[in-house]
């Protein structure tokens, strides 16, 4: 009779399969994913995992349950979840934190992934992660206690500034990033989140800080709730009019460095999106 797999194996395996979707070769990230047991982030089980929208509780306290490509509700009546693994391990791909960076990390939850980005970072790299929830703040805090060069803070990030960044990893939907965000990078600086212009569009964004600005990259599509300061709260003066003009995205610009022009895909009070490639 075949044995039953044990929780080292299962989360093994759980590893493997995110850096496949990863689509990153450097194996620290099965390493991560492996370290970090997900189920001492979540509430005590069992546990309400969703599923294309749907809830479903696991029958049992089991933490092989958690080993899934799932939501896992951490706060049903707003709902937070911790995030599905595979799309933060191709975010994580397509940001590559390297060792000793520092990493600025909006809306941390309880700390899952916040621990994971601090181990893609050891040995010198720091992690700030902020968390605009109290309670939630506290859990990470307490979470993330164990861990050198992980600081929470409990707080509104598009109210304060955040730290000089090799990259801001943004787990909150945004319609608009803060100046301040695009100033908090580092030459060479990474910035990714999920863009939420209407309700109509949730696509990854990821922006680099080069030498003549910042360029995007559109990613694949991705839903978080709204990020308080960065979302609702601000008015367009342009949308996108097309699912071709939200993929030609490739640059974007404060409008204090440039005036919105023909190349505007999406326009608001500090930032504007443009078509137009950066130079060099």
């Amino acid at each position: 009779m075949t044995k039953r797999a044990g929780i080292e194996e299962i989360r093994g395996f759980y590893a493997r399969v995110m850096a496949a979707a990863s689509k990153w070769s450097d194996p620290r990230l099965e390493r991560a994913f492996e370290a970090i047991p997900r189920e001492a982030f979540c509430p005590p089980g069992p546990w309400r995992l969703i599923i294309n929208g749907r809830p479903i509780e696991t029958p049992s306290a089991d933490p092989t349950y958690l080993y899934q490509d799932v939501l896992v509700a951490l706060d049903a009546v707003k709902g937070i979840n911790n995030g599905e693994p595979s799309l933060h391990a191709a975010w994580m791909g397509a940001v590559a934190p390297q060792a000793g960076e520092a990493v600025t990390h909006v809306g941390a939850g309880t700390g899952y992934y916040t621990a994971i980005l601090q181990m893609l970072v050891l040995p010198s790299g720091t992690v700030t992660a902020f968390e605009i929830d109290e309670r939630l703040a506290g859990l990470a805090r307490r979470n993330l206690e164990p861990m050198e060069g992980v600081t929470v803070v409990q707080g509104d990030a598009t109210r304060q500034p955040l730290p000089k960044s090799d990259i801001i990893y943004v787990n909150a939907g945004v319609a608009a990033p803060p100046v301040d965000w695009l100033d908090a990078l580092n030459p060479g600086g990474r910035l990714i989140f999920p863009w939420r212009p209407s309700d109509k569009i949730a696509l990854t964004l990821l922006v680099k800080a080069e030498s003549g600005g910042f360029t995007v990259s559109p990613l694949m599509r991705s839903w978080f709730i709204p990020c308080v300061g960065a979302s609702g709260e601000l008015t367009p003066l342009r949308l996108p009019q097309s699912t071709e003009e939200v993929r030609s995205l490739r640059s974007i610009w404060r409008t204090t460095d440039r005036t919105p022009d023909a190349t505007a895909v999406a326009v608001y009070p500090d930032v504007w999106f443009s078509s137009e490639q950066l130079e060099g």
